[in-house]
């Protein structure tokens, strides 16, 4: 079994399409949605949700107004205002970091569990897909992301599935973490602007730092030949293995809208080099040129 991750230094550059477009190649897979954030492989995989389970990620403070003296212990110390003057916390503005529950001199405030989104395991047509959707102005991305991709190698696992393929989160943060950490390789997807190049050598250093194999392509290298040509520059002077180029396409766009992946919808030069890009990227997962 091997895990192959697909993220980008910035939201944006095609990440999902590439994703979708892969799923569509791959033989004997699961797919796993990690940018929990704003998830949106499923408006193309279009998945049948088989199970769906909440997600408690954090904990609220909550105070009992009948053990409550209104002493105001808490209320100093909260640097996040999240108590009123007649101590009644605002779940909102709490930040779960638990101060007032551990100050409170007569254990009147408790810290309860909250859900904080759902996952889902689901059926797609091209093999099962493990999904989530965090809440709105929820934290805990991270631990949701571990939770996805648990599930996703435990249907590999049981299904005897060659791949493990996750659409990751942009750019450097927690959910990134969880995302790469112990992946077979990684696909970093970039765009030629000066954003994206600055973005995608930040998620390259995060690699660096894990020790996860790293690759790279670009996409719309088109819009600007000369920064592609630098991205393809710095991946070898770095001897990160640079494995193709996808030219800007309205078909994208056109495929989208469809409800299909790229490689479904389009013909020609889009399609063949999306094929071509996904050949190169099974060939240096599996261990062959690494050029």
């Amino acid at each position: 079994m091997k895990e192959l991750v697909i993220i980008s230094g910035k939201g944006g550059t095609g990440k999902t399409s590439v994703v979708s477009s892969f799923a569509s190649l791959a033989k004997n897979a699961v797919f796993a949605d990690c940018d929990v954030d704003a998830a949106d492989l499923h408006l193309i995989l279009e998945p049948e949700i088989k199970k769906r389970e909440l997600f408690t990620g954090g904990k609220i403070a909550h105070i009992d107004s009948d053990k409550c003296t209104s002493c105001g212990i808490c209320r100093d110390l909260c640097r996040f205002d999240a108590i009123s003057e007649d101590f009644v916390v605002d779940e909102i503005s709490c930040e779960g970091c638990g101060l007032c529950v551990w100050n409170c001199p007569v254990d009147a405030i408790a810290f309860e569990p909250t859900i904080s989104g759902e996952w889902f395991i689901s059926e797609t047509r091209y093999g099962p897909m493990v999904h989530a959707k965090l809440g709105i102005a929820n934290e805990n991305s991270g631990k949701l992301v571990t939770l996805v991709r648990k599930e996703a190698k435990e249907i590999a696992t049981k299904e005897n599935l060659d791949l493990i393929l996750v659409d990751g989160p942009p750019g450097i943060g927690c959910p990134v973490i969880a995302s790469i950490g112990s992946a077979d390789m990684l696909l970093v997807v970039a765009e030629p602007s000066l954003s994206a190049i600055h973005d995608m050598k930040q998620v390259l250093d995060l690699a660096r730092h894990f020790k996860v194999p790293a690759t790279a392509c670009v996409n719309k290298y088109d819009i600007n030949p000369e920064l592609t040509a630098s991205i393809e520059s710095y991946c070898k002077e770095q001897s990160i293995p640079f494995l193709g180029k996808i030219p800007y396409d309205l078909q994208v766009t056109q495929a989208q809208m469809a409800g299909k992946s790229t490689v479904e919808f389009a013909d020609g030069k889009l399609k063949e080099s999306l094929s071509s890009l996904w050949e190169r990227v099974l060939e240096t997962l599996t261990g062959g040129n690494q050029s």
